[in-house]
């Protein structure tokens, strides 16, 4: 249980064409199709984007010490990435939820300073993802003391 309570569950699936390549970011969105160019997706057809995310999310993650334990489960596989919140946050797109590495903030961005990109999920996970049928759990609980 994280500090503050607040842990938000996304629900997505994984899609042939996911390569979890990209380096600085991973991405989640409400879109079925995904081209082999979108290396930075590693679940489509979400059930939420961040205009979906409660209020109570959203005003956490924009604390400055807000920060994010983001844990992606597909089957019996499972990971986590770590990620921090932001004041500048926006929070407000309509079909994407994407986690960066750098402080680069945009209305797709839902954390910043990640631990992680999707090229370094294990990728056995990957393997996972790459499943039309796999079920993608995404949580996310917020921790804003006490870390």
């Amino acid at each position: 249980m994280c500090p503050s309570g607040l842990r938000e569950v996304i629900l997505a699936h994984g899609h042939e064409n996911i390569s979890a390549t990209h380096g600085t970011t991973f991405e989640i969105t409400k879109e079925a199709g995904l081209s082999r160019t979108g290396n930075c997706i590693i679940g489509v057809s979400a059930d939420k984007a961040l205009d979906d995310l409660s209020l109570d999310l959203k005003r956490s993650l924009r604390r400055k010490d807000a920060r994010i334990k983001i844990s992606i489960k597909a089957g019996e596989v499972a990971e986590t990435a770590v990620a921090f919140g932001s004041p500048r946050l926006i929070l407000a797109h309509p079909t994407d939820i994407v986690v960066r590495k750098s402080d680069y903030i945009s209305n797709r961005t839902l954390a910043v300073k990640a631990d992680k990109a999707a090229c370094d999920l294990s990728r056995k996970l990957v393997e996972k993802l790459r499943s039309s049928t796999q079920r993608v759990e995404i949580s996310l609980p917020i921790e804003t003391r006490g870390f």
